[in-house]
């Protein structure tokens, strides 16, 4: 009933975890093979320590996090850690992130040699050779680095909006024409907050990424426009919490969902998406989601 397929490859239903927000640790609440799909933190060439300071901060309907894409390096990823989530009968979703865009084609490379079956690019990344702005908020520098991953990745390339760019719209058709074959959508806003006791900010690098409800009615509005203009695969990102957001983000046109910060108010908040998702389409007699996906741009 809520099965879904993405370039050829099934997936059980349309719930993934979201990038930086879920680990294998979350066995100990349900069993990981109930879900769609896992994307792997965000994987970069060598380890990454992460931000110093304040990583989390709570705020109204939603967090702002500055991790910094903590991770072992793609490496030790691939030797240590993804044994562990193939075992799990769910499909892996390989988020990719990087400074260069050589790093993000060293880093490709690696992954191509695996079998994972799909990659995430993260353009939100800083681009250190144009002055830190990330990939993803020009639109002529985002198609150049789709554009080079493209030529070595051996396996379908999603690419995962910053809600930052200069103009969404125009962003998702650049990719595309560079060569994506899905898009996500969307990254973390650019948000911060302050300390007033101490008069500074809360975080080391000031500038956060806020995500949670407070983004959904943004995100899925982006999410809605995007799948008007494009003809490839999208994920929507952005505030679900439960299966009514879920089903609004497919009823705009996403094949299927990510959750992220929902994971951190409930372990197993994944495991209660899909089941409301199924006890609805009982209810509503919907056989597959094929019958309601872009309903609401009809």
């Amino acid at each position: 009933m809520t099965s879904v397929e993405m370039f050829g490859i099934k997936f059980k239903n349309p719930v993934i975890t979201a990038s930086g927000t879920f680990t294998i640790d979350y066995e100990d609440f349900f069993s990981l093979s109930k879900l769609g799909g896992i994307c792997t933190k965000g994987l970069t060439l060598n380890e990454k320590e992460g931000n110093s300071g304040v990583r989390i901060h709570e705020t109204m309907g939603g967090l702002l996090n500055s991790i910094g894409l903590q991770n072992p390096g793609v490496d030790r990823y691939i030797s240590e850690e993804l044994p562990h989530m193939e075992k799990y009968d769910t499909v892996i979703i390989a988020n990719v992130g990087g400074s260069t865009i050589e790093e993000y084609v060293k880093t490709i490379e690696k992954l191509n040699n695996t079998n994972i079956p799909i990659i995430e690019l993260n353009i939100s990344c800083p681009n250190v050779k144009e002055g830190g702005m990330a990939f993803g908020i020009k639109s002529d520098i985002a198609f150049k680095v789709v554009r080079e991953v493209k030529k070595v990745c051996k396996k379908p390339l999603i690419v995962k909006l910053s809600p930052n760019a200069e103009n969404i719209l125009d962003m998702a058709y650049k990719c595309c024409e560079a060569g994506a074959d899905g898009l996500s959508l969307v990254n973390t806003f650019s948000g911060m907050a302050i300390d007033i006791k101490n008069r500074k900010p809360i975080f080391d690098n000031t500038i956060a990424g806020l995500s949670g409800p407070c983004i959904k009615p943004i995100a899925l509005r982006m999410v809605y426009e995007v799948s008007r203009i494009v003809n490839v695969p999208i994920i929507g990102i952005g505030g679900i919490v439960d299966y009514k957001d879920a089903l609004e983000y497919i009823m705009a046109g996403a094949l299927a969902v990510q959750v992220g910060s929902g994971n951190f108010m409930k372990p197993d908040i994944c495991l209660d998406i899909i089941n409301g998702m199924e006890e609805f389409m009982e209810k509503e007699n919907i056989k597959s989601l094929e019958e309601i996906r872009g309903i609401a741009r009809r």
